[in-house]
């Protein structure tokens, strides 16, 4: 029988409890309203009070935030509700701290991984040639791409960065839009352009794009080119047809990494057939491919970007797509 006990944690710094408890106290209340029990901060320790199972799940938790506390970083709801989440899907063990530092943003700012989703993702990118990044809005898919380029670029592990995604739609049909080519296209291309510049600045970007370092180009300027030493990032894959998709992952070069992100519930190509799934069930067993499924478990916008994509996807579901 599960009976009601009292646990303390001892803080390492008074500051601790501030960064813990949160504004307004609102990621103790999370917790507490999810595991029922009772947190209080008293002196340099904090007491848990509940039943057995929970009251030792809470200290669990607590003891996971103030690695993240230790590491410099502000915790944040989102920080918290995806811990309290993991114990409700049996996930929760002590090799699940989320702190895998990437590359460190021109500000200083250190980019992490979130998840335990983002940490696969970003292992695999560290160990595997070509990479599939595969889930919902929100997830981290580009940033995380954009950081581990920019990392490896820094490391001289390659001599260029290239990000490429369809323009405007699968046959890149850009003629009807005002403007010349660059106009054009600049549009499609902008969440590369906003990652690149929040991670390295707008400064070193544009010294790098003048330079040829860093090349942001629709997919259609892919083709027939051979990509050394290069880390490529391939957005928006769903809006491939499979003949892009082939054609891009046959641009791969000697020293060069690929990246390729998406979303198979976006796709808005005419037909539906996408590249990004062909690629699926073709490439699924050849060696130096790796395939990450992100869920919204993974988001790290607004909690209700969690909600909404669960809602469609129960909708789906419910209508047999």
């Amino acid at each position: 029988m599960d009976t009601v006990v009292e646990r303390q944690l001892a803080l390492p710094e008074p500051d601790f409890a501030l960064n813990l408890f949160g504004t307004n106290d609102k990621n103790i209340k999370m917790i507490e309203d999810r595991l029922d029990v009772k947190i209080t901060a008293r002196n340099d320790e904090l007491h848990i009070a509940g039943f057995e199972s929970r009251a030792d799940i809470a200290v669990d938790i607590l003891n996971k935030l103030m690695v993240i506390a230790k590491s410099g970083d502000n915790i944040t709801e989102q920080n918290v509700r995806y811990l309290l989440e993991l114990t409700e899907e049996e996930r929760f063990s002590n090799e699940n701290i989320l702190l895998d530092e990437i590359c460190v943003t021109y500000r200083g700012k250190p980019i992490k991984s979130k998840t335990l989703g983002q940490k696969k993702y970003v292992e695999a990118m560290r160990k595997t040639p070509i990479v599939f990044g595969i889930g919902p809005a929100g997830t981290g898919k580009t940033f995380l791409a954009v950081a581990l380029a920019v990392m490896a670029f820094r490391k001289k592990l390659v001599s260029r960065i290239i990000l490429t995604r369809p323009a405007v739609e699968a046959g890149e049909r850009l003629g009807f839009l005002p403007g010349d080519l660059q106009n054009k296209v600049d549009p499609y291309l902008r969440p590369l352009y906003d990652a690149l510049y929040q991670i390295m600045g707008p400064e070193t970007y544009h010294s790098n794009l003048e330079k040829g370092i860093i090349e942001v180009a629709p997919l259609a300027y892919m083709r027939g080119r051979t990509l050394d030493d290069s880390f490529i990032i391939l957005d928006e894959a769903q809006n491939t047809t499979p003949e892009q998709m082939k054609m891009f992952l046959t641009r791969m070069g000697i020293g060069s990494r690929m990246v390729i992100t998406g979303d198979i519930t976006q796709i808005d190509l005419p037909g539906g057939r996408s590249g990004l799934n062909e690629a699926r069930r073709i490439l699924k067993n050849v060696d130096g491919v790796s395939f990450v499924y992100l869920t919204e478990r993974d988001v790290v916008r607004h909690e209700l970007v969690q909600r909404i994509i669960k809602a469609y996807d129960n909708d789906s579901k419910g209508r047999g797509l």
